[in-house]
C-alpha cells in the first residue's frame, strides 16, 4: 500500500493491518522473549487467529481515532513497530510506545519512526502533550525518550505487575512547543 522511508538503510514505516497477521505472528515469534522483557506486547498473539484478532482490534481503535499500530520494516522484513495508545484528540493528549525484535535494535529505527509519529500528532492532529512510559530497567526505551527531547516527569513506583514482579515506570513527555523547538534545532544542525 504505502510506506514512509526512514532513511537510506531500507527502513520503512507502514500501517500494520489485519492482513499482515501471518508476518506479524512470525515477527512476534522471532522476538517474543526479547519484546516481552518489559511489556506484554503481543503476548496473547500466539497463533494466526489471535494475531489477526490483535491487529483487527487496533484497526478498530484506529477507526475510532483512539489508537493505532505502525510497523517497522527493514529490507522488507517486519522487525518492530511504534504505536499511539490512548490517543485523545479532543483533549490534545496521547501516549506513544514501541517494540522491536533483536534484528531491529541498534539502528535508530524507533527514534526515526517516532519523529514521524510526533510530527503527525502535533502538526496534523493538534496534539499538545505526548507521553512516553517505560519500565525503569528498559534503558533502550528511555534513551529514545531522551533522544526525542522529552522531559522525565517522574517514576510511578511498583505500579506495573509484569511476570510476577512489580516494575517501576518512568513517565516522560514532550509538549508541542518543545517538540517544535527540538525539530528546529535538529533541522538547523543538519545544515
Amino acid at each position: 500500500m504505502y510506506g514512509i522511508s526512514l532513511g537510506d538503510d531500507g527502513a520503512e514505516l507502514r500501517p500494520l493491518e489485519p492482513w499482515h497477521a501471518e508476518e506479524f505472528l512470525a515477527h512476534l515469534d522471532r522476538g517474543r522473549e526479547f519484546i516481552n522483557r518489559f511489556i506484554p506486547f503481543g503476548e496473547k498473539a500466539t497463533d494466526l487467529a489471535s494475531a489477526r484478532d490483535m491487529l483487527q482490534r487496533y484497526a478498530d481503535l484506529r477507526a475510532a481515532d483512539t489508537a493505532s499500530l505502525h510497523g517497522l520494516w527493514l529490507d522488507g522484513k517486519l522487525v518492530g513497530g511504534v504505536l499511539f495508545l490512548n490517543f485523545d484528540a479532543e483533549n490534545a493528549n496521547c501516549e506513544v510506545g514501541c517494540w522491536l525484535e533483536p534484528a531491529g535494535t541498534g539502528r535508530g529505527l524507533v527514534t526515526r519512526a517516532m519523529r514521524v509519529l510526533l510530527d503527525f500528532a502535533i502538526e496534523q492532529r493538534g496534539i499538545h502533550r505526548v507521553e512516553w512510559i517505560a519500565a525503569v530497567g528498559n534503558q533502550a526505551s528511555l534513551n529514545v525518550a531522551r533522544r526525542l527531547g522529552m522531559t522525565r516527569e517522574g517514576v510511578r513506583r511498583e505500579c506495573y505487575p509484569h511476570h510476577g514482579v512489580r516494575l517501576d515506570l518512568e513517565v516522560w513527555s514532550v509538549l508541542a512547543p518543545e517538540w517544535r523547538a527540538t525539530r528546529a534545532r535538529v533541522a538547523h544542525n543538519d545544515h
